[in-house]
């Protein structure tokens, strides 16, 4: 039965195949064949023409500034007459936007509300909003259905379509040839510089500062003048649309103008309301949102870090963003605001990639390098629109050197015309007669009776020498880069007084600025930690030990590991698996010793086999760590083997994974030379027990090491125990286990012994 069907299947899909059209027949010859082909040909032929696509018609700006989509939607608006007409409901320009860019409408509109007015997001935005269009600045404050606002291009952007009709530009098809779309817009002013854009790509990314447009006027025509000018004169930093504080230094803005890479940062602007205790944030930085802000101030609540908030609430409105931040009388609201500034999102940075698109290359660029593509790109479209106009010119007075030939005779033109029987053959009569061509003919014949006049024939034969010098006007331009760049310097101060405006976001001096660290912010006290058997961790301060003498555990529970330290210090956390955990002391709740402490197992999302072993408090990683494992073998390295430059929580395999880990102590070269304090007893499951003294454990390089047999074991033997004698509660009672050297089975213990370590040590 099995075979019948398999047959059929097999039948069935040869049909399949035969039934194949002529062009795809070759599909039939290759099925169920296996081709061996190069990895990196398949990725040439498969993958690299998905990224090309990604970052050429999507991602990346190109010098006028937008990405495929952005132009589409603004150039349906403008062919939809929305320029100078009343606004649209925004789900027809999204249905009309289908014509150029075929993704989902969803899609459309996320472009469309992003370069509207409402939505806050451009320093000068190209589309005039009604209704609710969201906020840049909140996740939470989301736009309107299309079907509820309403549309219509700013002023600002007829500047981008300024001689759109004047052959400025290249038209190719649109997605199904029925349409044609520009492939740049003609922007009179650098729009590339003027709002902020950001793109992912495949492999590389965009992210292009807002530049106030006055300042950036400026700065081109002073660039005009004189390309090696400095450009910060004349636009010192960024300018964005949620305004807010930029903290200025020029070397690094200097950088950042000369590389297009770099960042800054951005402060939020805040004013103090002493009498009812609150401050009031009204500017964020660009790249922050309200809900980051006030989650991560809850954040800083929660975790006692920032101790000084009452409240915190969103009271954005129709006037504006505004959160409002409550603190207790007794805090100091300036000092407060420093700190918010260095633990939260009231002071980003904005990342600088200025990458753009270069002829279809993505390259990146320095602001005096966008400027001068820019220019270039103006030129070009002001040539062409000067040519167009000269074509049109030169046509015009093609048609009046006919006019002034007919001059010489109207009646002779009259009588052609009036002797010609049929309509079509006026023309190449008129033609033929006085020597001109079909389009010369066709503009005599058009003429109306009542303009054969002597007056409206001499006004139009004077228009000859008006045009000529019109010409010979454009020519010259043509011809020289000079007066080409002074039309568009010309146009520039246009728009700079047209259009300029202050800048909204505020320079403050770096200088002025005082740099906080979060750890300024963190009190410190002295305090000693304690870690337990069953996986607690206590952070009590000296000053609650000394008012009580006991520490509170669970039942059954033991300590098995105390250090003192600083409440800024680090404490690193060795497993039984051999990982290593650091957490910062000051993000510990501070105990009392009533309480268990910290639990470690869901903090640290231990594994179920996994326990803490043993802890160390330091800052400097200065000092050594012995580490004890259940073969029997101890292991010392230098605690700098532990140390990261990236603040790693977890480091995996941190001391030798090859037998479980029994304890970790620190070492400092004091407690080294000092026989009370480097002596230290292992012990196995069999009862047998070694002191010794832990220099003569060789010391290695590396923090995986293996280290020194010690304590020699029978087959399944473990050690179970490993402990410095200072901690026995009769340290000469254990002397009879001392040896002189390592690698030895150990002595039995005796039954007071396993008292001690069944009381003290173990379950």
């Amino acid at each position: 039965m099995k075979r019948q069907h398999k047959e059929h299947t097999s039948a069935k899909k040869q049909q399949s195949l035969a039934a194949l059209p002529e062009e795809l027949s070759y599909l039939a010859d290759e099925a169920g064949s296996i081709s061996t082909e190069r990895i990196s040909q398949t990725l040439q032929n498969n993958y690299m023409p998905y990224a090309m696509s990604v970052i050429i018609s999507r991602a990346i700006p190109e010098i006028d500034g937008f990405k495929p989509a952005h132009r589409k939607l603004l150039y349906t608006m403008y062919k939809s007459g929305l320029l100078t007409g009343p606004r649209s409901k925004s789900a027809n320009v999204v249905g009309a936007t289908m014509k150029l860019n075929p993704h989902g409408d969803q899609a459309i509109y996320d472009t469309l509300v992003r370069l509207t007015r409402g939505n806050e997001s451009l320093l000068h935005p190209y589309i005039d909003s009604k209704g609710n269009m969201g906020k840049q600045y909140s996740k939470d404050m989301q736009s309107a259905a299309p079907r509820y606002t309403e549309v219509k291009l700013d002023p600002i952007a007829a500047l981008l379509f300024r001689g759109i009709d004047e052959d400025m530009v290249d038209f190719v098809p649109n997605y199904d040839g029925t349409m044609q779309e520009p492939t740049l817009l003609p922007a009179a002013f650098p729009s590339v510089l003027v709002n902020a854009n950001q793109g992912i790509a495949v492999g590389m990314a965009s992210n292009i500062c807002s530049f106030n447009l006055k300042e950036v006027c400026e700065a081109t025509i002073a660039y005009i003048d004189d390309p090696t000018c400095d450009l910060l004169t004349y636009m010192p930093a960024p300018d964005f649309a949620s305004g807010a504080n930029l903290i200025y230094d020029q070397a690094k803005m200097r950088e950042i103008y000369n590389s297009g890479r770099g960042s800054f940062k951005l402060r939020a602007t805040y004013t103090i309301n002493k009498a009812e205790n609150c401050i009031e944030i009204r500017k964020i930085p660009y790249t922050s949102t309200i809900e980051g802000i006030i989650d991560k101030l809850a954040e800083l609540v929660k975790t006692n870090k920032i101790k000084e908030i009452v409240d915190v609430r969103d009271e954005t409105d129709i006037n504006g963003l505004c959160i409002t931040i409550d603190y207790k009388k007794s805090a100091d609201p300036e000092q407060l605001m420093q700190k918010l500034f260095s633990l939260s999102e009231l002071e980003n940075t904005f990342p600088c990639n200025f990458n753009l698109l270069i002829n279809g290359r993505p390259v990146v660029l320095g602001i005096r390098g966008i400027i001068s593509e820019w220019l270039v790109f103006r030129r070009n479209c002001v040539k062409r629109s000067l040519l167009y106009k000269e074509a049109k010119l030169k046509d015009k007075l093609h048609l009046l050197a006919a006019l002034a030939e007919v001059l010489l005779d109207v009646d002779k033109a009259i009588k052609i015309i009036k002797n010609t029987e049929l309509d079509s053959e006026v023309v190449p009569n008129l033609a033929a007669a006085f020597r001109i061509d079909q389009a010369q003919a066709e503009y005599v014949a058009e003429i109306k009776l009542r303009q054969l006049n002597k007056e409206h024939l001499l006004k139009r034969l004077a228009e000859k020498d008006k045009l000529q010098a019109e010409l010979a006007d454009i020519a010259a331009t043509l011809a020289s880069t000079t007066k080409l760049d002074h039309l568009i310097a010309q146009e520039l101060k246009e728009i700079a007084k047209t259009y300029g405006k202050e800048r909204k976001t505020k320079l403050i001096s770096a200088d002025s600025v005082v740099t906080v660290k979060e750890s300024d912010f963190i009190a410190d006290f002295n305090l000693k930690a304690f870690l337990t058997r069953d996986g607690y961790l206590k952070k009590i301060a000296l000053t609650s030990l000394r008012s009580t003498a006991e520490l509170k555990l669970k039942d059954n529970d033991a300590i098995i590991g105390m250090m003192e330290g600083s409440n800024k210090q680090e404490v690193l956390l060795f497993s039984s698996l051999g990982n290593l955990y650091k957490l910062k002391l000051a993000d510990l709740n501070d105990d009392k010793p009533s309480d268990w402490g910290t639990y470690l197992p869901n903090l640290l999302d231990l594994a179920s086999d996994e326990k803490i072993v043993g802890l160390v408090i330091t800052s400097d990683y200065q000092g050594e760590i012995a580490v004890a494992y259940a073969d029997g073998r101890v292991s010392r390295a230098d605690l700098s083997n532990y140390e990261t430059k990236q603040n790693r929580k977890k480091l995996v395999k941190a001391v030798s994974s090859h037998s479980p880990v029994v304890a970790v102590y620190y070492l400092t070269d004091e407690m080294l030379n000092d026989p009370a304090t480097s002596d230290f007893i292992m012990i196995s499951d069999q009862q047998r027990a070694i002191l010794f003294n832990i220099n003569l454990v060789n010391k290695k390089t590396t923090r995986s090491n293996r280290g020194d047999q010690v304590l020699k074991l029978k087959k399944q033997a473990k050690v179970i125990s490993f402990l410095p004698l200072s901690s026995m509660s009769d340290p000469s009672e254990w002397q009879r286990h001392r040896s002189l050297k390592l690698c030895t089975t150990g002595i039995t213990l005796k039954s007071a012994d396993l008292g001690e370590r069944q009381v003290t040590l173990f379950k």
